[in-house]
């Protein structure tokens, strides 16, 4: 189980950056200098829309590898059993637990800043 636990880690990893690169080759529909006075709407919301071409394919096969290999790592890390022994539950019902007993509260004592305010006041009456 820890092979394929790594070997789909790997997988995530080079797909997240073969498709960061992807991204940062690919030119923007917005990207020419006219398209700011709007020579680049052609008419419809994000600009003239046309054949995808290989690098937004392979950006799209990317993206799929990337979602398949997380989809993949969260089903197996569910799988794993914590080694610590527990009373079962989820983390927020342990939560819960912990936190329903009450703190004792603590009385202050007189602060010693306040203490010597009343007796330079008492000594100026």
């Amino acid at each position: 189980m820890q092979i394929w636990t790594s070997l789909l880690v790997v997988v995530q990893m080079v797909a997240a950056i073969a498709m960061i690169g992807l991204v940062l080759v690919q030119h923007g529909k917005g990207a020419d200098m006219g398209a700011s006075f709007g020579s680049g709407a052609s008419g419809s919301l994000f600009g003239a829309t046309g054949s995808a071409n290989f690098l937004s394919r392979s950006t799209a096969i990317c993206a799929g590898v990337f979602f398949t290999a997380t989809l993949a790592l969260a089903f197996f890390s569910g799988s794993v059993r914590p080694t610590t022994p527990t009373d079962g539950g989820s983390v927020l019902d342990r939560a819960g637990v912990a936190a329903s007993v009450p703190a004792v509260p603590q009385i202050p004592a007189v602060a010693p800043a306040v203490a010597a305010s009343v007796g330079v006041a008492a000594s100026a009456q």
